[in-house]
């Protein structure tokens, strides 16, 4: 049974990055919700690895752009190439067709490359010269951005932040977690991860219709409603959380509860993801943290 797989898939995510175990099943999340996700952290916490360690286990095709400010938007979608023996343009496909891409500190390059990526993040499509091409599925971009310095980094547009369904935040583990890590590296328990898939790709497209049947009471939805109308006033301006956020967050929610093991949806597991599908959205007027506006909003609306 491919759930079985799933779990086994999320254990080794776990493994491989000790202290991670959240960000590991929201990256899961963001697969089974087919959605996008940014793990966003300081250098050398793991958010690469993560995003290796997911691409090992499942089945597909894996690619990954180095973003840097002189990438070009040609180099993430692809280009035509003039054959001059035939006299006809031959479409060369970039990274950006495969199932998996890694869009390593995607902030590195201009806001023009990066809404290269709108497209394909939206409607699993790229267009060149006119013409369309429909990319593999299932289609997941995982983006990771460093925290701790603005040096050589550019914004992401706020279209572009809306296309993730969620972002995850990795952090430096606590002493203790370290001290496991430095152990098990000394003892060479830790060799890398397994390189076997445990999913392939029809197993994953079957996993998300699952997920996308699951129930969700009309109720839930009128709380996951709420939540996002209370951001909006206390952010000050509507612009903030778009349609497609509550949208995340329902999707998110769904895949949050299939993890769970459970039948339907629960406001805990609306609760479970409402930071992470709001946080990277949320631009508050005053440039001020997100975070205690979303605690306030979990606070101040009722559940049902």
């Amino acid at each position: 049974m491919p759930k079985n797989q799933l779990y086994e898939l999320k254990e080794r995510l776990s493994a491989a990055i000790f202290g991670a175990e959240k960000a590991s099943d929201l990256l899961l999340t963001a697969l089974l919700a087919r959605g996008h996700a940014l793990i966003e952290g300081a250098p050398g916490v793991g958010k690469t690895s993560l995003a290796q360690t997911l691409a090992n286990g499942i089945g597909g095709t894996f690619k990954r752009i180095q973003f840097t400010p002189d990438l070009l938007p040609s180099d993430i979608l692809g280009y035509n190439i003039y054959k001059q023996h035939n006299g006809e343009f031959e479409f060369v496909r970039g990274p950006v067709f495969g199932n998996l891409l890694l869009a390593d500190e995607i902030n590195r390059t201009s806001p023009r490359v990066q809404s290269a990526l709108l497209e394909s993040m939206s409607e699993g499509q790229v267009t060149i010269d006119g013409s369309t091409h429909e990319l593999e599925k299932p289609f997941l971009v995982v983006a990771t951005q460093n925290i701790t310095s603005s040096t050589g980094t550019f914004p992401l547009p706020e279209p572009q932040l809306d296309r993730f369904l969620l972002s995850i935040p990795m952090s430096l583990p606590d002493a203790e977690t370290q001290q496991l890590i430095l152990d098990a590296h000394a003892a060479g328990k830790i060799n890398g991860t397994s390189r076997d898939p445990l999913l392939d790709t029809e197993e994953i497209m079957e996993l998300q219709k699952r997920v996308l049947s699951l129930p969700i009471s009309s109720n839930l939805n009128h709380y996951l409603i709420s939540l996002c109308e209370t951001v909006r006033r206390a952010a000050g301006g509507s612009h903030t959380i778009s349609v497609r956020a509550s949208l995340a967050l329902m999707r998110a929610a769904q895949a949050t509860a299939f993890l769970d093991g459970q039948e339907a949806v629960h406001p805990d597991h609306v609760q479970a993801v409402f930071p992470n599908v709001l946080r990277h959205r949320l631009l508050p007027d005053d440039g001020t943290s997100p975070e205690p506006i979303i605690a306030n909003a979990m606070k101040e609306t009722p559940v049902p």
